[in-house]
């Protein structure tokens, strides 16, 4: 087996284990340095629902690395990722919930090396908690962020009546 196709058959694997994350859609981005040859380092911002809490929904903004590698997917993200996920509705559980369960994860080198957002749950204060940190075969990243999500019922509430005249 040739070495494209042994790299093809590991990101196939890597893509096939990550399965049980959530999809990102991307929102937007901002160029960090402008590259004479290839794609300019981006910050990309991309969004997810997580995928066993109904009415949660999480923004991840992650450093992507442009230039002739980067173009290519072998340039290898920096570990910068920061979290934020927000209550968007009534929360609903679809599934039991583990702690340190990943509900996202992306590619951030051409092996190995992962951004990924896990889900804890502080069931005394009500409470889900996502921490966004990278990993990598041999050494990990220790950056990291956490986003907090209090549960609230949302049932809607009417605005005040309007004084009569």
């Amino acid at each position: 087996m040739t070495a494209a196709r042994t790299v093809a058959a590991l990101a196939l694997m890597a893509g096939v284990v990550a399965s049980g994350a959530a999809r990102a859609e991307e929102i937007g981005e901002v160029t960090t340095a402008i590259r004479i040859l290839g794609a300019n380092h981006k910050i990309v911002v991309e969004a997810f629902d997580d995928p066993k809490v109904e009415g949660v929904a999480c923004f991840i903004s992650r450093a992507r690395t442009g230039g002739i590698k980067g173009s290519l997917g072998l340039a290898e993200d920096t570990s910068d990722a920061a979290v934020s996920c927000q209550q968007i509705g009534p929360v609903k559980f679809r599934d039991t919930l583990k702690d340190g369960e990943e509900v996202y994860s992306a590619r951030a080198s051409i092996l190995f090396k992962h951004i990924q957002v896990v889900r804890f749950y502080d069931e005394k204060r009500s409470t889900l908690v996502y921490l966004t940190y990278s990993d990598k075969l041999v050494e990990g990243s220790p950056k990291n962020s956490i986003s907090a999500v209090a549960i609230h019922d949302m049932t809607p509430v009417s605005p005040p009546a309007a004084p009569a005249q």
